[in-house]
């Protein structure tokens, strides 16, 4: 009567060959979902604080300077860049009791892919309103 045979393997194959297609591609969704999250914390941030800067200026020229800098500024601290801006007041900007809107959108690229490719996997966008002081 004949033996059954032994199951045999190699345990370290089975692993490499496992941690290929598994692991790899969720290590890759965590490094794009973070990617994401600091785009949009970027443009939350950025959106807020330019409506705030735009609100306390002198003029609608210093205003707008401000509030574009302040966006640069905030991409610069999250390691982003390419970030558009829309600014909007109901009625003159500046009037007292006006209201000024400031868009911000963002594209944001896919991590190692987008420096090959020009591919965007998401736009993340935030919008800030502030109404500018009556008795300024």
């Amino acid at each position: 009567m004949p033996r059954a045979s032994r199951d045999e393997g190699s345990a370290i194959v089975e692993f490499v060959f496992a941690s290929t297609v598994l692991l790899i591609p969720m290590i890759y969704l965590i490094l794009a979902a973070g990617q994401l999250q600091a785009g949009s914390y970027a443009v939350v941030g950025a959106a807020d604080q330019a409506a705030k800067v735009f609100a306390v200026a002198d003029t609608p020229a210093q205003a707008q300077s401000n509030a574009h800098r302040v966006v640069e500024r905030a991409m610069n601290n999250f390691g982003l860049s390419g970030a558009s801006t829309r600014i909007s007041c109901d009625l003159e900007c500046l009037s007292p009791g006006s209201i000024v809107t400031i868009q911000v959108s963002l594209r944001v690229q896919l991590p190692f892919v987008s420096d090959y490719f020009d591919v965007s996997a998401f736009t993340v966008e935030a919008a800030s309103t502030q109404r500018i002081d009556r008795f300024g």
